[in-house]
């Protein structure tokens, strides 16, 4: 049986960014010099912001077949890959029963991932007012869909590219 229990939104808590450097010094030992650059993203890393309490973390490295070689390795640290929630711009992998840590290894050659989720996050932590509109809108989601599925994810996704078009308006 899957614990739901992280699908409840909680208020920030500072911790989350202790526990990113943490996890980050891991998965730098384990990619030294591939890592383009090791992120903390998602929710969790946006100061204020109500999460599910799951810090997650992006990698970037040159290209997919560079990320195939540390599926491996980062089993090693418990992280397994998902490989169905993978795409043609990351590799996912989940860590903990329930989940504490998304670990998204994006590819430099391919897609946007990246820079999509920096462009977010770096605008919901200037913006005080789309914050909390963002936040507005996963809890009333989260209502919905309380499981998660179904249109929790796909109902941000207008909000979210209104917010990335602002976001590189700015740049």
């Amino acid at each position: 049986m899957t614990d739901i229990s992280h699908l409840k939104l909680i208020p920030y808590d500072p911790y989350w960014c202790t526990k990113f450097e943490t996890e980050k010094l891991k998965i730098e030992a384990i990619f030294k010099d591939k890592a383009l650059g090791i992120e903390h993203i998602g929710s969790t890393s946006v100061k204020g912001l109500m999460s599910k309490p799951i810090i997650d973390l992006a990698v970037k490295v040159a290209n997919p077949e560079i990320a195939d070689l540390f599926i491996d390795p980062l089993a090693k640290i418990k992280y397994r890959y998902e490989e169905r929630s993978s795409s043609s711009e990351r590799h996912f992998f989940r860590k903990g029963n329930p989940t504490e840590f998304h670990c998204s290894i994006c590819y430099k050659d391919r897609g946007s991932y990246w820079e999509r989720q920096i462009l977010f996050r770096d605008y919901l932590r200037n913006h005080p007012e789309a914050l909390s509109d963002y936040q507005e809108l996963k809890i009333r989601l989260l209502e919905k869909y309380p499981t998660g599925r179904g249109g929790y994810v796909s109902g941000k996704t207008e909000f979210v590219e209104k917010i990335l078009i602002l976001a590189r308006i700015a740049c």
